[in-house]
């Protein structure tokens, strides 16, 4: 039996009310994430940084996974090569962590900060990028499981380290 495995980070992010900066900076993600190779997976909607994270892996040639809530695949992304819809709602969120070999949090609102806590109880490395949390996960940066990362450069540097890759 062949074993396959391809290293896979999730890209969480607002859907809604995100500002131009933050897509680019979730587009430049993306491509870097595809540059090397990686799958992106996100929540897999035409909308913020899900959209502008798999445009980017898409325009350098990524292969893009989209978690989707609603139950038909309708509302993927056009950048998502290959869309799962849960029909879960928000419940999808543990399944974008736990299928995630590492979490990349950018600027969102309580959809993104439940991941971003469902990853780091399920012991995932989260990454922030550009997105202040303030002082509440201030036991897991403790733990050096929450880090910061100041751009999209920088997370592919700090992945590369945490998973001893390339």
């Amino acid at each position: 039996m062949i074993k396959f495995h391809k290293f896979t980070v999730g890209v969480m992010g607002g859907g809604e009310d995100v500002s131009r900066e933050t897509m680019q900076v979730a587009y430049r993600l993306g491509k870097l994430i595809a540059g090397e190779g990686w799958v992106l997976l996100c929540g897999g909607r035409a909308a913020g940084v899900m959209e502008a994270s798999a445009q980017g892996a898409k325009d350098a040639g990524g292969l893009t996974v989209g978690i989707l809530a609603d139950r038909h695949k309708g509302s993927a992304s056009k950048y998502i090569d290959i869309a799962i819809a849960t029909g879960m709602g928000d419940g999808r969120n543990y399944i974008n962590v736990l299928s995630s070999d590492i979490v990349v949090a950018l600027p969102g609102r309580a959809g993104t900060i439940s991941e971003i806590a469902l990853a780091l109880k399920s012991g995932k490395k989260v990454i922030l990028l550009e997105f202040d949390t303030g002082d509440v996960f201030d036991c897991y940066r403790q733990d050096g499981l929450l880090v910061t990362a100041g751009t999209p450069e920088q997370v592919i540097r700090m992945i590369k380290e945490y998973c001893n890759i390339g």
